[in-house]
């Protein structure tokens, strides 16, 4: 694997900066410990500028290139949260925080870009500037939206940003992509059922929430199956159902639905909470009973742009030698959205071997990806950016 030779030489020092991340997980934006390790690491590193608390806790660092002819600027993006999952690895660099884990690499991607940070601060092999953005709140918090909303793009002057995220089940070090659709967009639902509550023994008597909320739950499906076009992607997920009595002789009152729904398409996401809606409200309408639902968008899809991702797919292709171009979309989604709804970029996925998928309590960073991580990040600029 032709990585970077510097960056093949720092190798046990990245890891120790991952295991030392990942014994010390925080939450979305609670990540102050987080933020100060990367702060003292990129000062010791000698980048340009560092700002910290933008997005909150995030942060932001500048390192320019030997020269600065073009006034060219690309954005290097890595997450730093945790999850509140419980660490079940039994490694001896374990979270050290109970229900807390790095549970989808979010240690090894700011690990990675730090190595990048390095290399680039030493060598300075490019022509431009480049601005590193460590964010926080990925998991639910939308931290990506935030850095933005504090103006991230125009303060720094961005004009490309890229991403990067690990991938279990594909071999270490190898790389995939796609232009267009890559992660799906992800909005949440909740529907709150209300009938009139009664005794077990007397169901002509009241209005059967649990019946009404199973015939909605069945209904749902139909949104998939019959709005979608088939050759589309939606996925449909009621993932509670919570009735206000735990009585098995009692006819609940109220029932609390809530789901997901996901789509590579941002046309369907409106058309899903219209047909959401219409079928909660309309179904429990049918029973005698009422529904509200209550619709909470989320992270938008993740759109990669043409000419970006063929550039993010050649400096994998000189990392590894081995990149898919054409890779499958999935439908998790991945708030590096919102920044490449503002700049032109791609959101790449290295290898991560044989591991426990993301967000598993089994799961572990493959610390063998580090070399090949970093060297796309610093491959990536010094093709961007050449020197003349």
């Amino acid at each position: 694997m032709p990585v970077k030779n510097r960056l093949a030489e720092m190798h046990g020092e990245i890891t120790k900066w991952r295991r030392h991340l990942h014994m010390h997980p925080e939450l979305l934006y609670d990540v102050e410990e987080t933020a100060g390790f990367v702060v003292d690491r990129l000062r010791e590193i000698g980048v340009d500028d560092i700002t910290p608390g933008i997005g909150k806790t995030g942060v932001v660092a500048v390192i320019k290139g030997r020269e600065e002819t073009k006034g060219r600027v690309i954005g290097l993006r890595a997450d730093m949260d945790a999850l509140p999952i419980e660490e079940a690895t039994g490694l001896d660099y374990a979270s050290t925080v109970s229900g807390k884990m790095h549970a989808c690499g979010h240690d090894g991607h700011t690990s990675m870009l730090l190595g990048a940070a390095q290399y680039l601060a030493e060598t300075r092999n490019f022509d431009g500037t480049v601005v590193l953005i460590f964010q926080p709140a990925e998991e639910g918090g939308a931290g990506g939206l935030a850095m933005c909303q504090d103006g991230l793009m125009d303060r720094w002057g961005i004009q490309e940003v890229y991403g990067m995220h690990n991938m279990p089940g594909m071999p270490v070090g190898e790389f995939a992509i796609r232009p267009g659709a890559l992660l799906a967009s992800s909005d949440e639902f909740e529907i709150v059922v209300t009938g009139k509550g009664g005794h077990a023994a007397a169901p002509h008597d009241a209005v059967d929430t649990t019946l009404v909320a199973s015939h909605i739950v069945v209904a749902l499906q139909s949104v998939v199956s019959r709005t979608v076009d088939p050759i589309k992607r939606v996925v449909l997920t009621v993932g509670t159902f919570e009735t206000d009595s735990a009585a098995s002789n009692v006819i609940a009152h109220t029932v609390r639905l809530q789901g997901t729904v996901r789509t590579l398409d941002p046309e369907y996401r409106k058309i899903a909470e219209e047909r959401v809606r219409r079928i909660a409200e309309d179904t429990a309408s049918a029973f005698g009973a009422t529904a509200k639902m209550t619709w909470t968008p989320g992270y938008p899809v993740t759109v990669n742009s043409e000419a970006e991702t063929v550039f993010a797919a050649e400096a994998a292709e000189a990392v590894s030698g081995k990149v898919n171009d054409s890779t499958d979309p999935i439908m998790p989604s991945e708030d590096f959205a919102y920044m490449l709804e503002e700049r032109p970029g791609a959101y790449i996925f290295i290898g991560n071997g044989d591991t426990a998928m993301c967000h598993h309590p089994e799961y572990n960073f493959d610390d063998d990806a580090i070399p090949a991580g970093c060297s796309w990040f610093a491959e990536l600029v010094e093709r961007r950016m050449p020197v003349a």
